[in-house]
């Protein structure tokens, strides 16, 4: 089996007490979700346990990538979980996983026989593939070098509008990257909107994550977000801008970053944030489209990126999605 989480020191202790008595071996071990997926992948295990809360965006992204393309019994073992009936529970069931087994305060032996029974019950169990197998990014390989990027940026009218393009994009080989403009209590409500938009999973970006192809990430509110020359997702409160997350800085950072092989687009929305980022990108040899007028709630954003000269494609909002899956970054 392959145990998945990121302390060393659980990790060594679910060994001893799993490998007790010999019937159970563990095979391989991962400290975030791409150890995991790449243990899980090589090793072939029988069963995976699986922590929830762990960097390069955490368990349920792990098993939600591996139920898509490796289907493998998962128990999700983890302290942020509190028994099967949990939010945190219901999701990783709702992914994928088969069994939850929440972490104790203290292991005792009646714990850790129970824990084995749980994975002994799991062993042989047929898994298939996950309906959110959809979710799993193709093109995995490019990971981490990303050298292709889709970066969508809107502010008024864009939830509608983003959920569109999102939803044109399964099977996509880039990662997408989106700034919404919008007050910090409905981010929430936005990643849910989007996840129910599309196959993809979507995601609020985290400091120093690896973007992976055919995964979403929204930028958080109060941060920009900015993909680095490390080719990791970086965000900041500064410089200071009108919009924090602003469209031109990720424009700006895709452009730095990946040159030729970003995209940008600037969806519907008031203000001109986005227009001097996007012609940067347009000038690195980047792709950039904008959103027409006549299917724009607000014509602000994709007009001013227009007149200053930064889009190659003006399109209505159904042929975005469409331009960018057969551009030569979304290959």
């Amino acid at each position: 089996m392959v145990i998945v989480d990121d302390s060393a020191t659980r990790r060594a202790a679910l060994r001893a007490m799993l490998e007790e008595g010999g019937t159970i071996t563990v095979v391989g071990e991962g400290h975030d979700a791409d150890t995991g997926v790449a243990a899980a992948e090589a090793c072939h295990p029988a069963v995976v346990t699986m922590d929830l809360e762990m960097p390069g965006g955490g368990g349920q992204q792990a098993i939600e990538q591996l139920m898509a393309v490796s289907p493998v019994p998962i128990l999700v073992l983890s302290g942020h979980v509190t028994g099967p009936g949990s939010f945190r529970a219901l999701d990783a069931l709702g992914a994928g996983a088969l069994d939850v087994f929440p972490w104790p305060a203290s292991w005792g032996a009646g714990e850790a026989a129970d824990l084995r029974e749980r994975i002994r019950l799991l062993d042989g169990v047929t898994v298939m593939r996950h309906p959110r197998g959809g979710r799993r990014p193709a093109g995995r390989g490019t990971r981490p070098g990303v050298t292709s990027v889709i970066g969508i940026a809107a502010s008024s009218g864009g939830p509608p509008a983003v959920a569109t393009v999102l939803s044109g994009l399964k099977g996509v080989a880039a990662p997408v990257l989106v700034v919404q403009h919008l007050h910090r209590d409905f981010m929430e409500s936005f990643v849910s909107w989007m996840t129910r938009a599309t196959a993809m999973p979507v995601v609020l970006a985290t400091h120093l994550a690896v973007p992976r192809p055919g995964m979403v990430y929204v930028a958080p509110a109060g941060a920009h977000l900015r993909l680095g020359a490390d080719r990791r997702l970086h965000l900041c409160a500064t410089p200071a801008r009108l919009h924090t997350p602003s469209a031109d800085e990720l424009f700006q950072s895709l452009a730095e970053s990946v040159g030729a092989g970003g995209v940008g687009v600037v969806l519907t929305g008031m203000g001109d944030d986005g227009a001097h980022g996007l012609l940067s990108l347009r000038r690195a040899g980047g792709l950039t489209i904008a959103q027409d007028e006549a299917t724009s709630a607000v014509w602000g954003m994709p007009g001013a990126a227009w007149r200053l000269g930064s889009v190659d494609r003006l399109l209505p909002l159904g042929d975005v999605a469409p331009a960018l899956m057969t551009a030569r970054a979304a290959r």
